[in-house]
């Protein structure tokens, strides 16, 4: 049965557009149209749909207010278009907050470098997102919060680029309480993040809890264009009481500041006496991902070996799986994300599959667990 798609948008071109390459899979379907956000939260109630693409910028009701009153009255998953401004950054991020899952650049020209490939990746990000058995906020107090994580199958694993493999829709396994994670009294010098679809909320969840003394530094690896890191760097910074910056080349690290990856850009980091130094490179073309968590981790299992914190969290595909492999075989310690706190089941689903991560922890104990390894009282 095809995924239910709604599609918002003032532009008479672009709804036609949109409909006509999500029409284009027969795994979905366009059931309605809107022009502003006011009919799209009417027909939300109305259509029951199992995915909804929302413009921003629209009369009567904007896209931002009707992500929030639709997560208010029949949260549905969203996917946002944004121009690749800073304004759209900011906008998009506000969207994000109101209960999006995820964005796309509203330019299809801005999503890949050919059409097919542009057209492949927003029929590939709609599917992640209705293919959700029951949609569900992302923090959940009712989510069991620690899973010791149990090797799959092969066939449960999740292989290739972004967007290649579904979300896991199967029940998540039984998890038992965060009191069971006991801190291995391991000294770590540094602490790495990496995530994709559903990441920014996650991120904002996990470092708001942090205190301003936090021992370490810490890496975030976020899949994001350039237009969006200065603006999502700067909204944490914010909102936690750590620092938080857009990483620069030949950043010393510091403990207590989190280092953003710029989009577009690869970010590794190399040790320099007792510390370590950030570089920024323009990296490969052909690289799927960039910022990309693999080429990251990779270098901080050189840079730093066993004395790293590696979590990986919600995202489509497997970056970060490698990369991870590299730095549990340096002797660093790798904790996913919990299935059923996960916006898409992708990227720790494969680190936990591969056998390389030793927990699988809800996004609402995720601080709180990180805190108690990382921390020495």
């Amino acid at each position: 049965m095809a995924i239910k798609v709604l599609v918002v948008d003032d532009s008479s071109f672009f709804r036609r557009r949109v409909s006509e390459i999500v029409n284009q899979d027969p795994e979905l379907e366009v059931i309605a149209t809107a022009s502003n956000g006011a009919e799209a939260v009417k027909m939300a109630a109305e259509l029951n749909p199992q995915v909804i693409t929302m413009d921003i910028e629209m009369p009567v009701m904007d896209g931002i207010s009707a992500v929030r009153e639709i997560m208010a009255k029949c949260p549905t998953p969203i996917l946002m278009f944004s121009s690749l401004t800073h304004d759209g950054a900011k906008a998009t991020l506000d969207a994000l907050d109101a209960g999006a899952l995820d964005f796309l650049p509203k330019r299809f020209e801005d999503i890949a470098t050919n059409k097919d490939e542009a057209i492949l990746l927003l029929q590939q990000r709609v599917k992640a997102l209705g293919r959700r058995r029951i949609f569900r906020p992302i923090v959940r107090p009712s989510v069991t919060p620690v899973t010791p994580v149990t090797p799959r199958s092969s066939s449960g694993a999740v292989l290739g680029s972004v967007g290649t493999s579904a979300p896991n829709v199967s029940a998540p396994v039984r998890s038992s309480p965060v009191s069971s994670i006991r801190a291995s009294g391991k000294q770590y010098k540094l602490l790495l993040i990496g995530t994709s679809t559903g990441g920014p909320v996650a991120l904002q969840k996990i470092l708001t809890q942090f205190p301003a003394n936090y021992p370490h530094p810490i890496l975030l690896i976020q899949h994001m264009p350039a237009a969006f890191t200065p603006a999502f760097a700067n909204r944490l910074n914010g909102l936690c009481k750590i620092e938080v910056k857009e990483a620069a080349n030949g950043d010393i690290l510091r403990p207590g500041c989190a280092y953003l990856a710029p989009g577009g850009m690869q970010m590794m980091v190399e040790r320099t006496g007792v510390t370590g130094r950030i570089k920024v490179l323009a990296g490969s073309a052909e690289m799927n991902y960039k910022p990309c968590v693999d080429i990251t981790f990779a270098s901080a299992s050189k840079a730093f070996g066993g004395d790293v914190l590696a979590v990986v969290l919600t995202g489509m595909g497997a970056d970060g799986r490698e990369g991870a492999r590299m730095l549990k075989a340096a002797g660093a310690t790798i904790w996913a994300q919990d299935e059923a706190s996960c916006v898409v089941y992708g990227m720790p689903q494969a680190v936990a599959s591969a056998g390389i991560a030793t927990q699988s922890i809800s996004l609402e104990h995720m601080a709180e667990s990180i805190l108690k390894e990382s921390v020495r009282g």
